[in-house]
């Protein structure tokens, strides 16, 4: 996701230090919640952790392995499936299938026999990109972005696919489209593209699928390491992971202040996901590339999936709901 980011951060991140200083001065750093590991691997791009509240089940990815994982916390059993591609994410469609997010399109994956078939060609749309991270909104449409594989500043879309399969660019010009979520009365969503190191709103009509009025929501100091992957909790607070920044922290969007940020055992944190029987676990994937020597000597167990129990629970994910002819 943020690999070579350094290169262009300087260019691209905007605005002034002593407003990000006022938004970020009421941060609680955890004393006594900390990450653990639920279960040690070595991936080198953990990502796209979205829990399957039907099945009791974690999916998360492997970008650069080109896998999809399948956890399971009560048995701790972890199935992965080889991918064509690298992945960028995946979302739940039944018991049986999901849709897979692939570098040259979007696929629908069969969980039990691991087979991969193309729904929508994007050949043309990702020139020079592959997509990345997305989820589905709560009408059941697929929103899923991209990132050039140079990382250039404003090459990337934000995509959305309806109901009947049909693609639709929602926003341009972005450079690592990542987390993106709904709050729980479907009117605002928020959207990170991660190198501005800003959280945006947008205000969201879910009946047509259509944003307006974007505006930033949160902005982040770079001390904090740079924005991935995001999750809602049930107050409509948004927990991020940090790369770079060995933690998840918690944002109030309303007030703009990062208000809780717990510490996580690896480097490079990446996403999250509430899940459990309560949806009170707060599962974090994490990744073990782009760090140095000292680096993976201090956090020998990136790459590994963790967990904390925040304190507050979360929503369940929507299914994309399938209604093509495809």
């Amino acid at each position: 996701m943020l690999r070579r980011l350094f290169f262009f951060i300087a260019v691209i991140i905007l605005g002034s230090c002593n407003s990000k200083e006022k938004k970020t001065k009421a941060i609680e750093t955890s004393q006594s919640l900390k990450a653990e590991i639920e279960y040690e691997i070595a991936s080198d791009l953990g990502e796209g952790a979205l829990w399957n509240y039907k099945t009791q089940e974690l999916y998360w990815i492997d970008i650069e392995k080109k896998l999809l994982h399948i956890y399971n916390p009560k048995t701790k059993e972890n199935k992965a499936i080889n991918m064509p591609s690298r992945i960028g994410t995946v979302v739940p469609v039944n018991s049986e299938e999901v849709l897979s997010a692939l570098e040259d399109g979007i696929y629908k994956t069969n969980l039990k026999n691991g087979t991969s078939e193309l729904f929508i060609d994007m050949k043309e749309a990702l020139k020079g990109c592959r997509l990345n991270d997305g989820k589905c909104d709560p009408n059941g449409r697929f929103w899923v972005g991209s990132m050039h594989w140079e990382q250039k500043k404003g090459h990337a879309k934000l995509f959305s696919v309806n109901k009947k399969g049909e693609l639709a660019t929602k926003i341009d010009s972005v450079t690592i489209s990542n987390g993106i979520v709904w709050t729980s009365d479907k009117s605002i969503m928020y959207y990170i593209d991660t190198p501005t190191s800003q959280i945006k709103a947008f205000d969201y009509n879910n009946e047509t699928g259509e944003i307006s009025n974007g505006r930033v929501a949160v902005e982040l100091e770079q001390s904090l390491g740079f924005p991935d992957g995001m999750a809602i909790d049930e107050e409509d607070m948004l927990w991020v992971g940090m790369w770079n920044g060995n933690a998840v922290i918690r944002c109030n969007p309303k007030t703009g202040k990062v208000i809780q940020k717990i510490p996580v055992p690896a480097h490079n944190v990446t996403s999250c996901a509430f899940g459990g029987d309560n949806l009170d676990i707060l599962y974090i994937t994490s990744a073990k590339i782009d760090m140095t020597e000292d680096e993976l000597r201090n956090y020998p167990h990136s790459g590994s999936l963790f967990k904390v129990i925040p304190g507050v629970k979360g929503v369940k994910n929507a299914f994309y709901k399938d209604q093509s002819k495809k």
